[in-house]
């Protein structure tokens, strides 16, 4: 039953709410990308803010990325707190240099004295047959490299407020959203997703992950859309009579480490369930800072439910092969040789 002032979001109109909130407030706020006046953003989350603040503040760009993820830096350090949109977070190789060497770096380059408050916020994930170069998540490329904060919300209220407490933060961070997840139709979109968003500005701590369903057998640790495989997989093991407990990280750096272990801790077993390429990653990221705190904690060992380290397939059938899906964690608590619990 819906309440009478449930007041239900898509990720997409969440995030261009906190961007239009903190616009008013803060005049130093802008916006450039491609696409994200006149279109409103090709995944909808800068819909609207053109007609509000004009051509000065929301600023369609030519397809040059490194040219504006670079003036956008330039301008972080003169004051100023841009919002960037790099449209696929696959395009980042034209421009690394800009977002590596430059936005990540410069705060520790000038020993502190310059701070770089801006965000790239970018999509990630497959399932719509859009081909190797259209994607991909790369979370443990973004996370893997220091100077830059990392976030992936699972839902309209973490994704609102973590993009105020993005715009409002001191250094870079990597704001990554889930096309899956962006109630946009065209692309279809994952329910549960959407959900009551407060009109009123907030903040999402950037740093701490969520317990989203409780559970005593096995921890299904997963971050974005999978979250919801880990969620469906949990309603699956619970007909076996599986207790799981579902941790979403929503924040990638800082890891919230403390809370996965205490899940683990509580379970002593544990699966990690990421859309990014299975090897060198953040699902061994997971692991490790388990294993590497007290191994002694595990019932049996970690698994890893990733996607294979190929180029993601155009074909349809061959993309959902290698996608990670309820039936897959399923398998990965089954070959752990668990035993019904006691």
């Amino acid at each position: 039953m819906t309440k009478s002032n449930e007041r239900k979001l898509t990720i997409a109109r969440a995030m261009a709410e906190a961007t239009a909130q903190e616009m008013r407030i803060d005049p130093s706020v802008f916006v450039m990308g491609e696409d994200i006046a006149a279109l409103g953003g090709v995944y909808g989350n800068t819909r609207g803010l053109l007609d509000e603040f004009g051509p000065e503040r929301i600023r369609d760009t030519p397809i040059s990325e490194t040219a504006f993820i670079g003036a956008a830096v330039g301008a972080a350090q003169d004051g100023m707190r841009p919002v960037v949109e790099l449209m696929f977070v696959d395009f980042f190789g034209v421009c690394f240099d800009a977002i590596y060497n430059l936005m990540a770096k410069n705060i520790y380059f000038s020993g502190g004295n310059l701070k770089v408050p801006m965000v790239l916020m970018t999509s990630t994930g497959g399932g719509y047959s859009d081909g190797g170069q259209h994607s991909q998540c790369l979370y443990g490329t973004f996370a893997h490299l220091p100077g830059m904060k990392v976030v992936a919300p699972s839902n309209a209220y973490d994704a609102k407020g973590l993009m105020t407490a993005a715009m409002r933060d001191d250094s870079p961070v990597v704001y990554m959203y889930h096309k899956g997840l962006q109630g946009m139709g065209w692309l279809g979109t994952e329910a549960g997703a959407t959900v009551h968003v407060p009109e009123e500005s907030y903040t999402v701590e950037i740093g701490k992950a969520k317990v989203v369903r409780e559970g005593r057998d096995v921890s299904i640790v997963s971050v974005g859309m999978g979250v919801y495989n880990a969620l469906k997989a949990a309603k699956k093991l619970e007909e076996k009579g599986i207790s799981a407990e579902v941790v979403d990280l929503v924040s990638l750096v800082p890891l919230d480490r403390e809370t996965i272990r205490a899940s683990v801790a509580k379970t002593g077993r544990l699966i990690v369930v990421d859309e990014d390429y299975q090897s060198y990653g953040l699902s061994g990221e997971v692991i490790a800072s388990v294993t590497e705190h007290d191994i002694s904690v595990l019932k049996a060992a970690p698994k890893r439910v990733a996607f294979p380290d190929v180029p993601i397939p155009y074909a349809r059938v061959m993309e959902q092969f290698c996608l990670p899906n309820p039936d897959k964690i399923v398998a990965a608590w089954d070959e752990m040789g668990a035993l019904q619990p006691a």
